[in-house]
């Protein structure tokens, strides 16, 4: 039992002094932490050495340098389109991309035809007509030249006959010669009025066969085949935008198409273009021939090569951009490379490059911050920032050149940090 004791005795200190060295080990800790911090939770960047590019962005669609326009027939009238194959369809030369609602027309082809059996039964009435007509006056020119020659022979009785019976025989001749005249001016009348009648007649049957006709073509057309083979694009319904000229719709089925309209096309794919408006401030600082860089938004995971083909002479005003409406150059980029997953009308941005500047410090554009009209940077020290006050010789949208006021290496802030977290200004 004494032993126990004595031996309980002896450990005690030893547990206190143990406890004594971890409790300054802890001190110790707590005291370094404290003295050198923790890094704030701001994102960092650090400062590099390379080369700076200008780039200088400028959005637009893609457009094909080559294709076939399908238009609705131009002697059909106003149709609806009941059938239309969607945008991205890819067809062989033949197949059924576009279809028209034939009622209209039948219904043109039966009044047409209706209009034709009238035109022919006028045309054998008046023949009829003008046949009855010329055995009339057949039958009154006979009769005239009957009266005249009796009353000739009458005439040449001379003295045998009374003389008032010789008189009147001399008129009668006189009247005979007249009505003779009288009717052969009417028939020759009769006969030019005949043929007007039967010429007017013809005219109108003609007429109604044109049109039968052209019905009958536009008929055989409400069906448009693909010429070749390509992938469909349905082209804008500028009717879609509404009276207040609203964001124009593709066309759809239901749609009404007038004579002419174009309706989709068959783009040359293995050939596309860039099309996009250049800012006037712009125009100095690109030429023809540079290269570029084209990301298109529904090809997201590539860039494609091109090249600067044509900017327009003169500048177009553009009244869609607010006012004082900005004046803007045309602008066209050929593209290098294409893809099957390209489609005329999507929306891509070209990337050009138009100046370089060799090894020179660089920091991302949103590292760099205003402070009493002169950029800085917060560079990390430790647990806090240090703000340098730099020279920024060049900025893009995603870089800047500093001249001074920063060493390659260093992280710096890309959030503005609290003034908590800034140490000293320098």
């Amino acid at each position: 039992m004494l032993m126990k004791s004595t031996l309980r005795f002896m450990r005690r200190p030893r547990n206190a002094a143990a406890a004594v060295v971890l409790a300054a080990i802890a001190f110790v800790g707590i005291f370094v932490a404290v003295g050198r911090g923790s890094a704030p939770d701001l994102p960092t960047t650090a400062v590099t050495r390379g080369d700076f590019t200008d780039l200088l962005e400028i959005r637009g669609d893609i457009r094909p340098l080559k294709s076939i326009v399908l238009a609705s027939p131009m002697q059909s009238g106003e149709l609806q389109i009941i059938k239309l194959a969607a945008s991205g369809t890819v067809v062989k030369p033949g197949d059924i991309v576009v279809q028209f609602d034939g009622s209209t027309l039948l219904r043109t082809i039966q009044e047409k035809q209706s209009e034709l059996r009238q035109a022919d039964a006028e045309i054998e009435q008046q023949r009829a007509q003008s046949r009855l007509t010329e055995e009339q006056n057949a039958t009154e020119l006979m009769r005239a030249q009957y009266d005249l020659e009796r009353a000739r022979l009458e005439v040449k009785k001379g003295d045998t006959i009374p003389r008032i019976q010789l008189e009147q025989a001399k008129l009668a001749i006189g009247d005979a010669e007249q009505r003779i005249k009288e009717l052969q001016a009417k028939i020759a009348s009769d006969k030019t009025a005949a043929e007007a009648a039967t010429s007017a007649r013809r005219r109108k049957k003609e007429k109604a066969q044109a049109d039968l006709d052209r019905a009958q073509r536009g008929l055989q057309n409400l069906e448009m085949k693909a010429p070749a083979a390509g992938m469909v694009n349905v082209l804008p319904n500028p009717r879609s935008g509404g009276f207040f000229g609203g964001s124009e719709q593709e066309f759809r089925e239901g749609d009404r198409a007038w004579p002419g309209a174009s309706v989709l096309e068959l783009p040359d794919l293995s050939s596309i273009y860039l099309e996009a408006r250049l800012d006037e401030s712009d125009r100095g600082r690109l030429n023809i021939g540079q290269d570029a860089m084209v990301k298109i938004e529904a090809v997201p995971d590539r860039e494609f090569k091109a090249r600067i083909e044509t900017i327009s002479v003169l500048a177009r005003i553009d009244f869609s951009s607010g006012w004082p409406p900005p004046k803007n150059f045309d602008l066209r980029l050929v593209l290098l490379e294409t893809d099957p997953r390209i489609r005329p009308g999507m929306t891509a941005v070209a990337r050009i490059a138009t100046d370089r500047l060799p090894d020179v410090l660089l920091v991302p554009a949103e590292s760099v911050f205003q402070k009493d009209g002169s950029p800085v940077l917060y560079v990390l020290d430790g647990s806090m920032f240090n703000e340098r006050r730099v020279q920024v010789t060049r900025r893009s949208k995603e870089q800047a050149v500093i001249a001074s006021g920063v060493e390659p290496g260093v992280l710096v802030a890309t959030q503005r940090p609290g003034p908590d977290l800034v140490r000293s200004t320098q």
